[in-house]
């Protein structure tokens, strides 16, 4: 496998990157532009969600040609453009593959419509009538899993948006069309891939109802999934490159074997549990207090098992679906920049491979919209007429909205305290919130005790030391939910990474896991280490080596 142990992924949205043209609407020559901010950040992959041609119905996940570009992001030579840049700065760039599922607009669709055998058979249609549907599985999206085609009297399978058709990964054909889709970007001179959802590939065999579910026991983790990852790596020759699934509703024990490297499958995975522990009877709708204890316990269960059977975590807080981590688990007021530095240090410092959302770096917070017209998302304005029908108040509603919709992640990146943030010299799609004058690159360019320099740092300390990138992990303080601590190891090499997760201040001392070690990084200028107690402000991060 790829040596990217040391290595750090920056997740790039492109429609809230950077605009070039003035539509208001960010872009690849956008990216192009903003190229040498990246590699000042230090980092050395490039992710791009989606910027395939597509009708846009889910934000680009929703593909109608795998292999052109969709003309509001650019030209194909724009993309070759920003490889070619890239490389230069020591950037490989990263693509975004959805194999689940195409768009309905896509070719193969279309065809299977017509009826031709061949391409009905590239998805999962099933006879039936229109009262009769096939099982009562549920799109993640909400309603039923399946829809009808009265022209054909045949039902299809869709887990997510109805414009979102599952591909039949049973069908050999399909898998040959997926791999020329790998080759043609390999030969372009794409470094690396994420896989979009890849764990809800393989369907079983019999299609049955759910009784105790939506149906997600039922393709999670499919009987085949490890199977089809094998032959798509092994045939595309991608097993040297930096590759990452995105796993929905997966186990720890499947995430072992798709990291794993004797498995020959993938590089790393994204789980999502640590980012449930605030969603009341696991209800992305349902708002509650987060719960620390829990998001312990979670790094401990997949740090201590993915290091003890070699797999490997994709380690993050932020990207396009989930709120800003500082408005979500730390503080926009008084603690504001502690905070964002802290959480920060938690993740960058464990075992696996880190991922900075754009903007993340700047300790951008949510927009905290007041308005529903403000919102652009179609799951928030959905569930936002379904918290209205369930007897929510508009303000409740709205108040759930500021905190869960992905709408949060994906407001214009801030550049600049000028007009629009830097972003476009248009309208924004989407609006600025309204601390881009404080919260920008331009400013913490500028301030050596900014966050942006505090993940410089973060970033740099991983590339030097292979405590970071190579070395085991131990937690301390397992018993303390207010605080999250760990050791690394490697060879005669030792850090103690300490992080106060709350707004207290909090002394620990119980087993003087620092004796002999000297503070290196920290988001506090001072701190209070003594043998045999070290009292830490509120959010304040420390890590000690030996």
């Amino acid at each position: 496998m790829s040596d990217f142990k040391n290595k750090v992924v920056y997740q790039v949205y492109p429609k809230s990157f950077q605009d070039s043209d003035g539509d208001g609407v960010g872009d690849l020559r956008g990216i192009i532009n903003r190229l040498d901010y990246l590699k000042e950040l230090g980092i050395d992959y490039l992710w791009l969600t989606p910027v395939f041609s597509s009708p846009q119905k889910d934000n680009g996940y929703d593909i109608s040609d795998y292999c052109k570009i969709e003309p509001k992001f650019g030209t194909m030579q724009d993309l070759e453009e920003l490889i070619a840049e890239g490389e230069k700065r020591g950037i490989g760039l990263m693509l975004d593959m959805v194999f689940n599922h195409t768009s309905t607009s896509h070719e193969w669709f279309q065809r299977a419509l017509k009826g031709e055998k061949k391409y009905q058979d590239y998805y999962i249609f099933k006879e039936g009538e229109p009262d009769r549907i096939p099982t009562n599985w549920e799109s993640k999206f909400g309603g039923p899993a399946w829809e009808y085609v009265p022209a054909l009297h045949k039902w299809y399978l869709h887990l997510f948006d109805v414009t979102q058709a599952d591909l039949n990964w049973e069908n050999p054909e399909v898998r040959e069309e997926l791999k020329n889709v790998i080759r043609f970007w390999k030969e372009k001179g794409i470094k690396g891939f994420r896989f979009d959802v890849v764990n809800l590939i393989s369907k079983p065999e019999v299609f049955e109802d759910d009784l105790e579910g939506d149906g997600r026991r039922f393709y999670s983790d499919g009987p085949r999934v490890h199977e089809y990852l094998k032959e798509l790596v092994r045939d595309t020759g991608i097993e040297d490159m930096v590759t990452v699934g995105e796993m929905s509703s997966t186990s720890l024990r499947d995430c072992i074997r798709y990291s794993a490297p004797k498995e020959k499958e993938l590089s790393m995975c994204f789980s999502f549990h640590h980012l449930k522990i605030d969603y009341k009877d696991g209800n992305k709708w349902e708002l509650m207090e987060p719960d620390r204890r829990a998001l312990k316990d979670l790094f401990e269960k997949w740090q201590l098992q993915m290091q003890e059977n070699h797999g490997w975590n994709a380690l993050f807080w932020c990207n396009h679906d989930q709120p800003r981590i500082v408005s979500r688990l730390g503080n926009e007021g008084r603690y504001w920049k502690e905070s964002a530095k802290m959480l920060a240090t938690c993740i960058h410092l464990m075992r696996g491979t880190p991922y900075v959302y754009q903007g993340e770096e700047l300790g951008m917070t949510n927009p905290h919209y007041q308005k529903v017209s403000q919102y652009r998302d179609v799951e928030s304005l959905n569930y936002y007429e379904i918290l209205l029908r369930e007897g929510k108040s508009e303000e409740e509603a709205l108040k759930i909205l500021a905190a869960r919709s992905r709408d949060n992640s994906r407001t214009p990146m801030q550049w600049s305290g000028e007009k629009n943030a830097g972003f476009t010299e248009g309208s924004p799609w989407i609006e600025v919130p309204d601390n881009y004058d404080r919260i920008n690159v331009e400013r913490e360019r500028a301030d050596e005790d900014s966050i942006l320099s505090y993940y410089k740092k973060l970033i740099a300390l991983r590339k030097r030391s292979r405590v970071v990138s190579e070395g085991s992990i131990a937690f301390l303080e397992s018993e303390n939910e207010k605080v999250l601590a760990y050791r690394r190891d490697y060879g005669e090499e030792s850090i103690v990474v300490l992080n106060n997760l709350v707004a207290d201040e909090i002394e620990i001392g119980t087993d003087r896991a620092w004796e002999g070690y000297q503070k290196i990084v920290g988001n506090y200028a001072d701190s209070d280490i003594k043998k045999d107690v070290i009292k830490l402000k509120p959010y304040e991060s420390i890590v000690l080596e030996r």
